[in-house]
């Protein structure tokens, strides 16, 4: 790597990295060199711990470079940044997408640009302008569709982050994807923050289902489309039509749950009760039998009780979860559930997210029990490790081609992987 090379370090979700491979272009574009730029997380305040951590770092390890931090937490709470000796400027997640924003940072001008731009976030109504043709593994290309969220869940702060939500064309989205399979790309992953929400804030108010059909019936030579988080609550029509009628769409969802017990739901203001989950997980199995879904649970959410947490633990079992995001509840400065009394003791939550992590692992190993001596699809991430349709590990003996589409029936189970 050169040393006028800008070093880029990425904290937080896959919506990051995306937006990572955007600035790097950007910063290309622009001509700025011997740059650190750190795109942060806030969903939690032990992220934004991180981010202040991996700056010191980076700052170490560059003694001479200009530091640039942004993402979520730049937007947060820029003043958190803009405090630390060792940044240079901070800039927003709205800006971090701007040419001009990138312009202004080249080495012989960034002592000339205000050090802090950090606007209005919820005063974005456009879509990214940002867009790249993926980024991923060679295997498999992850796509942007829609950035920002409507909804005010009590404990997050990531639409303070993002703003409000905004969704690309479907035009855009499937132009895009003819780009991705014409270089050999057998996978697509829709992304997004609020993946169900896609579609409200464009002409018409198609919904994500309409997209899905879109994309399968004008990209016919697509193998493979996935679909990250989705809000169960906001599935559409056409989206359980395609769960039932389109095998190229992956039978594998995963699920903004949150928790299993009403009160709490509510409390966290969210817009589905326990029987919705339920309800979606069941209907979508007699659609897709066998359908695997994943879930993000939180546990030790402030008032909730054992008997509360029971809920949670048995909706893994009542829903046939099997890939849980366990995340122990900490409380985030900025949202409401940060000033509701009555928080759960620390080592309660500790305790309480290793069992929900220990159900998970049961689970896993009952979906892998399932599906050895049965033939997958499997799409190769590396030369020895790939993924079933299911979403499942499949680890090679003998190295197969990255990328390809290998039809092969695992033979046993070691830890949470099925082996050929």
């Amino acid at each position: 790597m050169s040393a006028k090379t800008p070093v880029f370090a990425t904290l937080g979700c896959r919506l990051n990295a995306y937006e990572t491979e955007a600035m790097k272009r950007l910063a290309e574009e622009a001509g700025v060199e011997g740059a650190v730029v750190v795109n942060t997380c806030a969903v939690t305040a032990e992220a934004v711990r991180k981010a202040r951590q991996e700056i010191r770092k980076l700052r170490r390890e560059n003694p001479d470079a200009k530091v640039i931090v942004t993402g979520c937490a730049a937007q947060t709470e820029p003043e958190t940044f803009t405090a630390m000796d060792e940044v240079d400027a901070v800039i927003g997640n709205h800006e971090k997408m701007s040419r001009e924003t990138w312009a202004g940072l080249a080495p012989d001008l960034i002592g000339e640009t205000e050090r802090v731009q950090v606007n209005d976030i919820m005063s974005v109504t456009e879509t990214a302008s940002h867009l790249i043709d993926g980024f991923g593994t060679r295997s498999r290309a992850y796509v942007q569709v829609q950035n920002g969220c409507d909804h005010r869940c009590t404990f997050c702060i990531i639409p303070y982050g993002r703003g409000n939500s905004r969704s690309v064309p479907a035009g855009v989205v499937v132009d895009q994807i003819k780009r991705l399979v014409d270089r050999g790309f057998n996978e697509v992953v829709l992304t997004g923050v609020d993946l169900t929400s896609w579609g409200a804030d464009l002409p018409g108010e198609p919904r994500l289902g309409d997209l899905v059909m879109r994309i399968l019936r004008l990209v016919p030579d697509l193998p493979r489309l996935r679909i990250s988080s989705i809000d169960s609550i906001e599935a559409d029509e056409n989206l359980m039509l395609a769960i039932a009628s389109e095998p190229r769409l992956m039978p594998h969802l995963h699920l903004s749950l949150q928790h299993g017990d009403d009160l709490i739901l509510k409390r966290m203001a969210r817009r589905h009760l326990r029987d919705d989950a339920i309800a979606f997980c069941e209907e979508a199995r007699k659609l897709r039998p066998g359908i695997t879904f994943g879930a993000d649970i939180i546990a030790g959410f402030p008032t909730e009780t054992d008997a509360h947490f029971e809920n949670s633990l048995k909706l893994v079992e009542d829903c046939d979860l099997t890939w849980l995001h366990v995340f122990p509840y900490s409380k985030r400065e900025g949202t409401p559930a940060a000033k509701i009394p009555n928080k759960v003791n620390g080592n309660v939550i500790k305790e309480r997210a290793a069992r929900l992590r220990a159900a998970g692992d049961a689970q896993v190993q009952r979906h892998l029990s399932v599906h050895v001596g049965r033939e997958h699809r499997v799409l190769m991430e590396n030369p020895t490790m790939g993924r079933t349709e299911f979403f499942a590990e499949v680890v090679f003996e003998k190295p197969q081609e990255e990328g390809a589409l290998i039809t092969t029936t695992p033979s046993h189970i070691v830890d949470k992987q099925l082996i050929v």
